[in-house]
């Protein structure tokens, strides 16, 4: 998942938020719905913009925050529950009228929900971050705090989706002006238990990497390239238990925009830009194929976050434009086949401030997906 946490110019930030949300539900059975996007829209409490969202795998709450810009000037940050089948706002977990604003960076372990809060300084910037930990989820309240030990000046811009697995990894990325080392870390946010910090020295490797973490073998994923049409991505293997990089070229050309890992079959799935493609990776040799994404005729069409389902097998596509004349998710098998083209959504992430992303609930074959009117449920 790419996660653009804000740090500088916080006004246009939030500014960026400001549009109409309107707001549909209805409770429908998730065996009742046709595949593609469903009817249930979850609407923020008090109609900002999203920063952030998940929803649980091993419950029936998800979790979002949203801000929006006060007409005195503060930002209105809050965070909410929701109920997965519904799409209505269950609790208001926090609400301030200040500078500061609040991320969900997502659900995590089994049932806890992470926050961060962004405190803002008197100069405008993030002087503090506070992670806070919903755990259970469904508890719909704070009840501990994450304290990893670095300070405001690095940015946590990916978390690992991989929920019911004990360890999560993070992309950490050294804001700091005089000696920036980007690095990724694993943790045990319910244990409040940390790894080694593994510096990453490849250039390429900055604000924006998508990451995506091996369960089995402990191993993260990274990978990006300069964004030049020639260049291939670097992909690296991170050993957050050894604090062992292992790097090699990647096959496609251009920004690697998702990333997502098969952790029982040893199998990664990535999106790049310039050549709208999809890779399909093995983790073991280090090797893969690149072929053009489904409904793609070029870089207006590539694809953006993946996800995937450990149940069904399945890698989730987001595609903010397709050539199917909207937004699409295009669903994968392991061995790269195109299974399935879900059309008709709408959300392209053009003005976002957070890129799209896909929250999934593997049991139900359903989730939830940016949409411009909230967060749109769909099935699959």
């Amino acid at each position: 998942m790419k996660y653009n946490s804000a740090s500088n110019g916080r006004l246009c930030l939030v500014a960026a938020l400001l549009f109409g949300l309107s707001c549909f539900t209805a409770a429908q059975t998730f065996s009742d719905l046709p595949k593609g996007p469903g009817k249930v829209i979850v609407h923020p409490k008090f109609g900002g913009g999203i920063l952030g969202f998940d929803i649980d795998q091993n419950g029936s709450e998800g979790v979002l925050a949203e801000a929006q810009l006060l007409s005195n000037g503060k930002v209105l940050s809050a965070v909410e529950t929701f109920d997965q089948k519904s799409g209505k706002i269950i609790k208001l977990v926090t609400k301030t009228e200040t500078q500061d604003d609040d991320v969900t960076f997502g659900v995590v372990g089994t049932s806890a929900g992470l926050i961060e809060h962004e405190h803002v300084g008197a100069n405008g910037f993030v002087d503090k971050r506070i992670y806070h930990v919903l755990s259970p989820l469904n508890s719909n309240k704070y009840t501990s705090l994450w304290k990893p030990s670095f300070d405001a000046n690095h940015i946590i811009t990916g978390v690992s989706r991989n929920q019911g697995s004990a360890t999560n990894a993070f992309f950490v990325y050294d804001n700091s002006l005089n000696n920036p080392h980007n690095f990724v870390l694993a943790s045990n946010v319910a244990q409040n238990t940390f790894g080694p910090r593994v510096l990453l020295n490849v250039p390429q490797w900055g604000y924006g990497t998508p990451l995506a973490f091996d369960t089995k073998t402990n191993q993260a994923v990274v990978a990006q390239d300069y964004g030049s049409p020639t260049d291939q991505p670097i992909v690296g293997i991170v050993d957050v238990t050894k604090g062992r990089v292992v790097t090699f070229t990647g096959v496609g050309f251009g920004f690697v925009n998702g990333i997502a890992v098969d952790s029982e079959d040893g199998i990664f799935c990535t999106t790049t830009e310039i050549d709208s493609n999809v890779q399909f990776y093995h983790l073991k040799t280090k090797t893969g194929f690149s072929e053009l994404l489904a409904e793609s005729e070029g870089q207006l069409n590539s694809g953006a976050d993946v996800e995937f389902d450990p149940i069904h097998k399945l890698f989730l596509i987001a595609q903010p434009i397709s050539t199917a004349g909207s937004s699409s998710i295009q669903v994968y098998d392991v061995k790269g086949n195109l299974v399935e083209s879900l059309n008709g959504f709408n959300f392209s992430n053009a003005f976002s401030v957070i890129p799209v992303h896909i929250a999934l609930n593997p049991s139900h074959r359903s989730g939830f997906v940016d949409d411009p009117a909230g967060i749109r449920s769909f099935t699959y």
